[in-house]
């Protein structure tokens, strides 16, 4: 029978001084930073670190600190959405350049299940974070009523009507949604369809109202079919659904670049050209946009920007202890391609 292992002994402080052969309190003042030390002293305690191969027990500086140096970045999607939409990845990257300039870990977090949002909510409970980054939050947010409730500093990213109080960092996701659908009308469709998605949350319900507004009198609610993510997948299935229902659609605005991605393979698979038979749009200018062919037109938003600029106002209010409410809108624009 294997015998059981055991986890090495790590160095303490008092390897350290014995092997420099000073007191605790000169290694402790050295390793705060205070002075008072002398040079040959100094010298000693950093060789006896390297040597005996001490590292700082964090888990104990915070707790005298009260303080993790951690940040959380709370990813509310599906495990299959986390890994395949690259907005996510860029708001992730924006996060932890700026949290890594102030020194600040980044912890991810991701929300598939019930049971990840217990999970979630009691670690976040533990003080293994100083503030949060919500990113997906929806109506009505587990997550955003707990952070609450802890007191812990947080920042959505996007901006639920049943979370006011907290800041948010967003894109007027309405305006860029109705801005891209009259570009699509410019172009002489008489049948546009959309491929909405996401509708328990902010961007997706403004992304349908801004194309209602663009179509006026003339929008159609059969030519509206909704899936529930921003997937290429749910792009196939939603193109399937909306071709069938209206197969002399010749106009589609996708509610995300992936999902506009899904409906281009669709309508190839069932012989329609694109832009000639359908022009199709998309929302995000992601690296979806120009794996399509051909490259889609689509609304480019700061993914990077937005996750920087959340960190920002979660690092703020960590130090000031002061929360500033309302929400940053950053701006977009609308970048034509082929497609349409």
């Amino acid at each position: 029978m294997a015998e059981p292992r055991t986890r090495p002994k790590r160095a303490t402080i008092f390897d350290v001084a014995a092997e420099a052969g000073v007191s605790r309190g000169t290694v402790s003042r050295v390793l705060n930073g205070e002075p008072y030390v002398s040079q040959s002293a100094r010298e000693a305690i950093e060789a006896a670190i390297e040597k005996v191969g001490y590292v700082r027990n964090t888990a104990a500086r915070n707790l005298a600190t009260q303080s993790s140096g951690a940040v959380a970045l709370i990813v509310h999607e599906p495990h299959s959405v986390f890994v395949e939409d690259p907005n996510i990845g860029a708001i992730l990257l924006g996060t932890n350049t700026a949290l890594s300039d102030a020194d600040y870990q980044l912890v991810s977090l991701i929300i598939d299940t019930d049971r990840d949002t217990e999970r979630v909510v009691s670690y976040l409970g533990g003080g293994f974070v100083d503030g949060a980054i919500v990113v997906s939050a929806r109506e009505d947010d587990p997550i955003a009523d707990a952070l609450q409730r802890l007191r812990i500093p947080t920042v959505l990213v996007g901006r639920p009507e049943t979370a006011p109080e907290l800041p948010s960092v967003s894109i007027d996701n309405r305006s860029s949604a109705r801005e891209i659908t009259e570009r699509l009308l410019a172009t002489g469709r008489g049948r546009i369809g959309m491929i909405a998605a996401a509708l328990d949350r902010d961007s997706g319900r403004d992304r349908l109202a801004g194309f209602r507004d663009a179509l006026g009198e003339r929008f159609d609610p059969e030519l509206v079919v909704d899936v529930p993510l921003y997937s290429f997948h749910a792009g196939q299935e939603g193109m399937q659904r909306l071709i069938e229902r209206a197969p002399d659609v010749d106009g589609v605005f996708a509610a995300s670049d992936a999902i506009a991605a899904g409906a281009v393979d669709v309508l190839r698979d069932r012989g329609r050209r694109v832009p000639a038979d359908v022009g199709v749009v998309g929302f995000d200018d992601s690296a979806w946009a120009l794996r399509c062919q051909p490259a889609l037109s689509t609304v480019r938003q700061p993914a990077g920007l937005l996750g920087a600029r959340a960190a920002e106002l979660v690092l703020d209010e960590i130090r000031t202890g002061e929360r500033r409410s309302g929400v940053v809108l950053l701006p977009t624009e609308v970048v034509w391609r082929d497609s349409a």
